[in-house]
């Protein structure tokens, strides 16, 4: 079999594709066909060698998969052959992750997994691998930020920054729920997407900078029930100002670079009062709730349609570095499957 391997943490150029013999599952494990992997942002910080924990040389890189079981162990129990599963790689005791960064992960195209229910799940039968590969992060990201403490409903304005794959979805789901969304972006081509996706309402924030105005003329003066904010510091102060009085503002990712002065935070917060909660994705029992609504909904995940195989994988880690892409980027481990 093949898989991919990162002896060195200099970049993309240092993943490597090797051949190895396909392992056997033991007694308590279970045997992974890969079909499909997705890319998150921590999969780019553990190539570059920017992720914040010690990294052994020779890991199998990335997260997030769906595949079909083809051997089970002679004690597993919960799974069988032909089962099609997705890997939770949020197990307890690692929030961020463990799969492609503390221990291999699943750039291969076989994989053993412990037959443990807090690991793998089941997908929804009409997911193809390439839509479920997208489940373990980005979806389920999304989902903890629409149905944590105060879940959204029909009739809540959900601001949406962004098009990549946790906004994507948070838009999918929020729609779903019968929310109206605003979506920002750079990009009035990304934009065009969002609108076929159903968003009510876009504005471009390269044209809008003062963005958090335009949400506020869009709902009457009123604001935003849920803001889901993606930027960090460089948008925050902008998230609260767009949001409803005791609105949520859900704090997903921190992906802006400018510079900022949050000194007025406090008191923009306390007028609004405004509810700030940073988000985790949660373990398995979320997991199996959200495949629950996205079968409900009948939800299709969308993929950008840049195609990307085993062979060029490297190319689809460079095609997301550079923000160019809607949705999630897939990588097809096996080329003959969906």
């Amino acid at each position: 079999m093949r898989e991919y391997r990162l002896n060195e943490f200099q970049g993309f150029d240092s993943l490597t594709l090797t051949e190895v013999p396909i392992p056997t599952p033991g007694p308590s494990q279970v045997l992974v066909k890969v079909h499909a992997v997705s890319l998150q942002q921590r999969d780019l910080i553990v190539a570059k060698g920017s992720y914040p924990k010690p990294l052994q040389p020779g890991i199998v890189p990335v997260s997030d998969m769906a595949g079909e079981i083809v051997a089970v162990g002679s004690s597993v129990t919960n799974f069988s052959v032909g089962d099609r599963v997705c890997a939770n790689f949020a197990m307890p005791g690692f929030t961020f992750g463990d799969l492609g960064a503390e221990i291999d992960g699943v750039l291969t195209q076989f994989k053993v997994f412990d037959a443990d229910p807090q690991r793998l799940v089941k997908f929804p039968d009409h997911l193809t691998y390439r839509e479920a590969s997208t489940l373990p992060c980005a979806a389920l990201t999304a989902y903890a930020a629409l149905y944590g403490p105060v879940p959204v409903k029909g009739g809540d304005v959900v601001l949406v920054q962004g098009t990549s794959g946790v906004s994507i979805f948070t838009l999918q789901f929020a729609l779903g729920a019968g929310a109206t969304v605003i979506i920002t972006s750079s990009s009035d081509e990304k934009l065009d997407v969002a609108k076929k996706l159903g968003a009510q309402h876009v504005i471009n924030y390269v044209s809008t900078p003062n963005w958090e105005d335009e949400v506020m003329r869009i709902t009457d003066g009123k604001g935003a029930d849920v803001v889901i904010d993606i930027g960090g510091a460089s948008t925050l102060i902008q998230s609260v100002k767009a949001c409803a009085f005791g609105g949520w503002v859900q704090l997903v990712g921190v992906i802006g670079h400018a510079k900022a002065d949050l000194n007025a935070l406090p008191l923009l917060a306390i007028l609004k009062n405004a509810c700030m909660r940073g988000v985790v994705m949660g373990g398995m029992e979320r997991f199996t709730e959200m495949n629950q609504l996205i079968d409900s909904l009948k939800l299709r995940p969308y993929i950008d349609p840049r195609e990307f195989t085993l062979d060029n994988a490297a190319e689809a880690f460079r095609y997301m570095d550079g923000r160019t892409h809607v949705g999630k980027v897939v990588i097809q481990v096996l080329e003959d499957e969906n």
